[in-house]
């Protein structure tokens, strides 16, 4: 699987602002950034993520996913202290 192929999936899924995606074909790192984070809790976050990608997580095409999830707000101040 791609990246730009989740990057789509979460993209038409979700209200987000960005998605990243990296990844090497089975293990992936999804960062999203939206407005709809704010009000979740850590657990519902992971799950809203992963809810688009279960027909890819059980045929396993995605083998593995880190989930990073932020608002706006948060994502700003996160690039800036790590120099994205």
């Amino acid at each position: 699987m791609e990246n730009r192929e989740i990057e789509d999936v979460l993209k038409h899924a979700l209200p987000l602002q960005e998605v990243h995606v990296t990844g090497d074909g089975s293990h992936f790192q999804v960062v999203a950034v939206g407005e709809m984070f704010a009000t979740l809790s850590r657990v519902k976050k992971q799950q809203v993520i992963y809810a688009p990608l279960m027909d890819y997580l059980a045929d396993n095409r995605i083998h593995a996913l880190s989930i990073k999830t932020y608002t706006p707000e948060e994502w700003a101040r996160d690039r800036k202290l790590n120099g994205f």
